[in-house]
């Protein structure tokens, strides 16, 4: 679906990724290992190819959103992510047991997406007239959010989700650090955002600046 022109969501395997089309393409979250076939699909219904895909931006590394990157970045996509998530995406089984924590087994569980170019808070990839790295960590310790300015369009990854009808904070199950995850909002709460792009809820477009604020203010 193109939400406006060049930027489309499409539906891979367990979330919603969101291809930024310019010049070349750009993803951001991978879905899980079989997200290719959908993604090949959707390209073709807009005249586009893998071939043209430049860069995979990950959000996280939990497996539904850097499972695919490996079979997606195959043409020579250069993959985006925390340097936090791609530590503990390695994490070894022995580690796991050490450390009994949820975010640790969630790690161990996530395929490597091999190599990667670590991004940092305060990037700036050249894409939407400059999309900008926020380090979120909590969800994972290398969440990242990216925040387009000039379209006030702000991509979350899982850092925020929707619950009976509201938007809200990460999800307690999944995250590693859910304090944490929730005092992160207090970032995003000082943005100009029209429109926040969730991975698995779609497009938040009312009062988007105002419910940031509530929940960086509850957040303590």
């Amino acid at each position: 679906m193109e939400i406006f022109p060049g930027l489309h969501a499409v539906k891979l395997r367990s979330c919603t990724a969101y291809l930024i089309a310019e010049e070349r393409l750009t993803l951001i979250d991978a879905g899980l290992p079989g997200s290719k076939a959908p993604l090949v699909r959707y390209l073709g219904t807009i005249g586009r190819d893998l071939g043209e895909l430049d860069r995979i931006i990950c959000t996280h590394g939990h497996p539904d959103h850097i499972g695919g990157v490996r079979e997606l970045a195959d043409s020579g996509a250069e993959v985006l992510i925390h340097p936090d998530d791609l530590a503990g995406v390695g994490v070894s089984l022995q580690e796991v047991m050490r450390a009994r924590s949820r975010g640790h087994l969630l790690h161990f569980i996530t395929p490597h997406p091999g190599e990667a170019t670590p991004i940092v808070d305060g990037d700036v990839i050249p894409v939407l007239g400059g999309l900008q790295v926020i380090h979120t960590p909590g969800h994972t310790p290398g969440s990242i959010c990216l925040w387009a300015p000039r379209h006030r369009l702000l991509f979350t990854g899982d850092v925020l989700q929707v619950r009976w009808g509201r938007l809200t904070y990460a999800s307690a199950f999944f995250s590693h650090d859910y304090p944490a995850a929730r005092a992160a909002v207090a970032r995003l709460a000082t943005l100009d955002v029209a429109t926040i792009a969730l991975a698995h809820y779609g497009l938040w477009q009312r009062d988007a600046n105002a419910r940031l604020r509530a929940l960086a203010a509850a957040a303590g």
